[in-house]
């Protein structure tokens, strides 16, 4: 296979091995507005550099192609691919707003096209396990569900104008993930935002701290809560607890708390201090996903579709943080 890529920043480094290490890819071609960087991650991961972007979005230039591009490019690269006749793998988000995400829908629905948005906790073996147990029945009837993401140091300041928020930047993939284990769908968000640490995330218009009650179209409730700011290290977790049973997602050896009953040693190795090492075999194995349904035909493992629902109650939480109410899904569709 012949993969194109394009945005070769942190994320798109970090892809671009996870690409180059794949056996079925016999070249990898990267391409970035910024020519230099493009040429020094290809020779970090072994791949080729294309004089320019639109030389991968031909007919036939490439067998599929990665976006991990600025969020602003997402829905324009996304298009190209697709009216190329190329199957994309995308980075979320799809696109800066709804309606432009909206738009993409349509037009990738309507070409019946391959396009996967990457949403790696999908291909993490803790949240694949705790699907299976409740769609099992080994939980029994699902009670409650619990989720946290906290990073262990903010983003710089300049990230958060094209941020979108915390909810959307940052939360959305417990919103995704929610729906994808449960298999239920969100239908109202109570949400509340604060500001704990520095001050330019007021100055942004966001918050570094949130917590939401989200109720499912079962009545079940789930609560999510996040920060910029967990001094014990990067934190993601989820419990689901049901009549039969709890079961819990992250709680490992790299857990990013203590225990304070005395005798307990756990957890017994340091915690994470940044996503990719937490995610990293999740990550390959979303490309792995991708690849596969693009040599064999099958369905993306994760639609533009997918990626809306997850956007629609990122936009729900924000507006009842600035509401001061809670918001139906209802209220936030177009």
């Amino acid at each position: 296979m012949r993969v194109g890529l394009v945005g070769t920043g942190r994320i798109g480094e970090s892809h671009a091995a996870a690409v180059a290490a794949r056996a079925e890819v016999d070249e990898l071609v990267l391409a970035d507005a910024d020519g230099a960087r493009a040429r020094d991650v290809a020779g970090r991961v072994g791949a080729h550099v294309a004089g320019a972007i639109d030389t991968l979005l031909h007919p036939g230039a490439v067998d599929a192609l990665v976006v991990t591009a600025a969020t602003s490019a997402h829905a324009e690269l996304i298009l190209a691919g697709v009216r190329a006749g190329i199957p994309v793998f995308c980075e979320k988000p799809v696109a800066p707003t709804v309606a432009e995400t909206v738009d993409v829908l349509r037009e990738v629905d309507k070409r019946q096209a391959l396009v996967h948005i990457g949403f790696m906790r999908r291909f993490d073996a803790g949240y694949a396990e705790a699907r299976r147990a409740l769609r099992d029945g080994e939980l029994g009837e699902l009670h409650r569900v619990h989720a946290v993401t906290c990073d262990a140091a903010p983003p710089p300041a300049e990230y958060l104008p094209t941020s979108g928020g915390l909810f959307r930047d940052c939360l959305v993939h417990d919103f995704d993930i929610l729906r994808w284990v449960t298999g239920r769908e969100v239908v109202e968000v109570h949400a509340y935002g604060a500001n704990r640490g520095a001050d330019y995330f007021a100055a942004a218009d966001d918050v570094d701290t949130a917590a939401a009650v989200l109720r499912m179209d079962d009545g079940t409730l789930a609560t999510v809560q996040g920060s910029r700011y967990n001094g014990g290290g990067y934190d993601v977790r989820m419990e689901l607890a049901g009549s039969a049973g709890t079961i819990a997602v992250g709680l490992d050896g790299h857990a990013a708390l203590r225990s304070a009953e005395a005798g307990v040693d756990f957890p017994s190795q340091d915690p994470y201090r940044e996503f990719w090492s937490r995610f990293a075999p999740a990550y390959g194995a979303e490309i792995a996903a991708f690849l596969s349904a693009v040599r064999e035909g099958g369905p993306s493992p994760c639609t533009v579709a997918d990626a809306l629902e997850a956007v629609l109650v990122a936009d729900a939480a924000e507006r009842s943080r600035r509401a001061g109410r809670p918001v139906r899904i209802e209220e936030v569709r177009p």
